[in-house]
């Protein structure tokens, strides 16, 4: 049942196209601002940088990912190049020495020497074809961590239940695929994680389960402190509670709860630290979360990209950065990623609505 649903959100994205957000109905704090980059872009989820500029994305919706590219920099993309079609729920992108990373369920590709042939992309090297094959939380956010090896979320192949070993954990490899590590367990499905500058300490977002209600458990922000912690699913759901039916007989404090919860259902999932030094002094550093919106929820929650400022793995606040993406139970976008651009503005992809946005900072005028 559960899958079923799954399939027909992401049919939903694909078949149906969208009246483009009306950016002046979403709020942002004082100073900022938010405008289109790139229109277009169906089914957009996860985002990755090109070394010349170029911003890749993945997709669920349509089985193609895209190059978007900004020629003349001026923060707005002028064209949009298809480099890959026909792949199952290509949703992860990782650039890495010229090469683009693409996630596709039980595959990961390698398109070589990418952002030299845009309009000519070459056929892709097969770096894994070993991943488990479930559609079920089976798409990916990749990404290429500080020690230059490829990391991959596996997630459980249901809502709850008990995974077996070769699910619901994050792995990584080396980027020709080879070396494979376990790296953190108990991970339900987690589509976005980043490095905190500094520490160069891995986080993580986390989807709570389904069925326990409108307001259990929480999605997480989680902290690895060490290789191997496992952080609870299915047994401990939000770090503080025993799952209903796989709970019996274990006790929370086995596990590694997390940093934040994040609130039920939100649907978390892309995150990035901001490293920008456009936005104000208080972002910098901060955890910036794109909350994809709830599904089986009775009033709506999440659409929205929300900012968590830390101090260390203390959080200081966890506040709103762009709402507005549903208002009244009617949903007008779904952020599924962001990303931190080298001029300091944020891109944010939307997944229902096909768009990618780009958010910038001016500080307001002083009052007279």
């Amino acid at each position: 049942m559960l899958v079923a649903a799954l399939a027909a959100a992401v049919a939903s994205c694909a078949e149906s196209k969208p009246e483009p957000v009306d950016l002046a109905q979403l709020s942002l704090p004082a100073g900022f601002h938010i405008a289109l980059y790139a229109a277009d872009v169906t089914g957009a989820r996860e985002l990755a940088l090109g070394t010349n500029g170029t911003v890749f994305v993945g997709s669920r919706g349509d089985g193609k990912v895209r190059a978007l590219i900004d020629a003349d920099h001026d923060g707005r993309a002028e064209k949009v190049v298809v480099i890959a079609s026909d792949l199952h729920l290509p949703s992860g992108v990782a650039f890495h020495d010229d090469d683009l990373y693409v996630g596709a369920v039980s595959r990961i590709l390698r398109y070589r020497a990418i952002e030299s042939h845009l309009d000519a992309p070459p056929e892709p090297e097969i770096v894994t074809d070993r991943l488990p094959s479930s559609d079920s939380h089976g798409w990916k956010f990749i990404a290429i961590g500080p020690d230059g090896r490829l990391y991959v979320p596996i997630g459980a192949p249901c809502n709850i239940c008990e995974p077996d070993k070769d699910h619901a954990k994050l792995i990584s490899m080396k980027p020709d695929g080879s070396d494979w590590q376990d790296i953190a367990y108990g991970i339900r499905n987690t589509v976005g994680f980043d490095w905190q500058p500094g520490t160069q300490a891995l986080w993580f977002t986390d989807n709570g389960r389904d069925q326990m209600g409108d307001d259990m458990p929480s999605d997480e922000l989680n902290h690895l402190s060490r290789v191997g912690e496992h952080f609870g699913f299915p047994y401990c759901q939000q770090g503080d509670t025993l799952d209903p039916k796989f709970g019996k007989g274990k006790s929370c404090a086995d596990y590694t709860a997390p940093v934040l919860k994040l609130g039920a259902h939100v649907g978390s999932i892309g995150m990035r630290f901001y490293t920008g030094t456009m936005f104000p002094p208080e972002y910098r550093g901060a955890a910036i979360i794109a909350e994809h919106g709830s599904w089986n929820r009775t009033r709506k929650s999440g659409y929205r990209v929300m900012s968590v400022r830390l101090d260390g793995d203390r959080v200081l606040a966890y506040q709103p950065l762009v709402d507005g993406f549903q208002r009244d139970e009617v949903v007008f976008g779904r952020p599924a990623d962001v990303l931190v651009m080298p001029d300091g503005a944020l891109l944010v992809a939307d997944e229902y609505a096909g768009a990618v946005y780009r958010v910038t900072y001016d500080a307001p005028a002083p009052h007279p």
